[in-house]
């Protein structure tokens, strides 16, 4: 016989991957417009700087995708 968690356990885990996920969000958000600023400061535009660019956006694209979702046998409980 398979025991269910605890909803309240599988409640608070399942706020805490979306706080983490949120967190992450706003954290390459801000990365990419640091790296956004940092370039356009000096008024030149090296390889360098346009790689870091991309590589941030990538990784922030990536993030996006990891959103958490709701385990299914959640519904089961809070209907």
């Amino acid at each position: 016989m398979y025991h269910y968690p605890s909803s309240d356990r599988v409640a608070l885990l399942s706020r805490l991957r979306g706080g983490i996920w949120l967190f992450g969000v706003s954290s390459w958000l801000f990365g990419i417009i640091d790296r956004s600023i940092a370039t356009l400061a000096d008024g030149y535009l090296s390889a360098l700087d346009i790689t870091q660019l991309f590589t941030a956006t990538f990784f922030f694209v990536s993030w996006l995708f990891l959103k958490p979702t709701a385990p299914r046998f959640l519904s089961r409980y809070f209907k």
